[in-house]
């Protein structure tokens, strides 16, 4: 950690710089021992020099330089209460006592240096330690508006920060899961009443053909056809309902291939052909060029049928489609445009919500396919938009980005 190694960087500093100083003193006192001893050494000459004047320069320092008989000598100088705690000259000992007293000292101080340098730094991550326990407790209290602004860039704020958003992101995980029962809970509330009502209506049109059986047979196949219908309504929203829920699971692997653009709309309007007609809507493809598209063929159609569906139940009798696409070097867009009635603007940001069915919708729509086309092109690596305007119509704009 950085506030670790400045700390150890402190203490590596004082014992270097306290060795400096005590190899500084101890070579001054050791000087001096040299130049006391070599002052006696000079007396000695003198007095051996006053003491026997024949004697030349070469023998006199021959006899002090030469080595003696250790014992003999040693034997002399106890004989005069000399012994080797003694010094040959006073200054020689209160140099010496100058070292070893400036050493110890400079070991006290050193060792009371570091010794305090670490006594700070255990009060310093004791600091910090309790510092990061009130952080902790205060994120579980649910206080998430702390600014962490003010943190720096040591080892101990990089941890403050990534538990400040390791700890953001369970929550709004945390919320998240709540919202999503919040949703099941509603998708399921909608399901039961989108199923309840056709299901109902079977049950008693069911029930009215078994109780009367002198019944007429054009009241009898009308009944039969409504049965049909809302059969059909059932079956669809079920089926919906499945692919919605296999693509939350993320169970459907979407098998990504070049697929052409033109091939691909035509295909998406000769499967809403019939719906066209029936609304005397009418569906212009514009001719593509070679444009390709990187996506699921199957699951991409599903998408596009649900957008064109939409265009033309909100097309009024006479009305037309245009489909329409071009490519750049990042991706391909579609677009699904319609003269139809259009979308309120206060309804815009909701359209791609599931069960969500608009002011103009039609009493039998389920409320679920652009949702599930918005889920099946985000599956592609794509995102789906709309403009509208009341009276003028919708634009569906299509981006697919291209496979890198």
């Amino acid at each position: 950690m950085k506030g670790t190694k400045k700390y150890l960087f402190g203490a590596l500093l004082v014992i270097v710089i306290m060795t400096v100083i005590c190899g500084v003193v101890c070579s001054v006192s050791l000087a001096k021992i040299r130049e006391e001893s070599f002052r006696s050494q000079l007396g000695l000459v003198a007095a051996v020099r006053e003491k026997y004047p024949d004697l030349s320069d070469k023998e006199i320092i021959d006899s002090i330089s030469s080595p003696t008989d250790t014992a003999e000598s040693e034997k002399m100088l106890r004989s005069y209460s000399i012994t080797e705690s003694d010094w040959l000259a006073l200054p020689n000992e209160r140099n010496a006592a100058v070292l070893i007293i400036s050493g110890a000292a400079l070991c006290l101080l050193t060792g009371g240096l570091i010794l305090g340098i670490l006594l700070i730094y255990g009060r310093r991550q004791k600091k910090l330690t309790a510092e990061l326990t009130d952080y902790l407790s205060r994120l579980n209290s649910g206080k998430y508006d702390m600014d962490i602004s003010s943190n720096g860039e040591d080892s101990f704020s990089r941890l403050k920060n990534e538990i400040y958003r390791t700890t953001v992101r369970l929550r709004e995980q945390s919320e998240r899961s709540r919202q999503d029962k919040i949703n099941l809970k509603n998708s399921l509330s909608d399901i039961s009443h989108q199923i309840k009502t056709p299901l109902t209506s079977v049950s008693v049109m069911l029930d009215r053909l078994s109780d009367d059986r002198n019944m007429p047979e054009d009241i009898k196949r009308r009944l039969l056809t409504d049965v049909n219908r809302s059969s059909n309504y059932i079956i669809s929203l079920v089926q919906s309902l499945l692919t919605l829920s296999r693509l939350d699971a993320d169970s459907i692997t979407m098998k990504q291939e070049d697929v052409s653009v033109k091939e691909l709309l035509g295909i998406c309007s000769e499967r809403t052909e019939i719906l066209a007609e029936l609304g005397d809507v009418s569906v212009i493809v514009q001719d593509c060029g070679n444009i390709s598209l990187n996506c699921d063929k199957k699951w991409m159609s599903e998408a596009i049928i649900n957008i064109l569906k939409n265009c033309i139940e909100h097309s009024k009798s006479g009305g037309m489609v245009t489909v329409s696409a071009f490519q750049n070097k990042l991706f391909t867009t579609i677009i699904i445009k319609d003269n139809g009635s259009g979308i309120p603007k206060n309804e815009l940001p909701h359209i791609f919500e599931r069960f969500y069915k608009g002011s103009g919708s039609d009493e039998n729509s389920i409320g679920i396919g652009l949702s599930l086309a918005k889920a099946i092109i985000e599956k592609n690596n794509g995102y789906i938009s709309v403009k509208s305007k009341v009276s003028e119509g919708s634009c569906f704009m299509i981006k697919i980005f291209h496979a890198v």
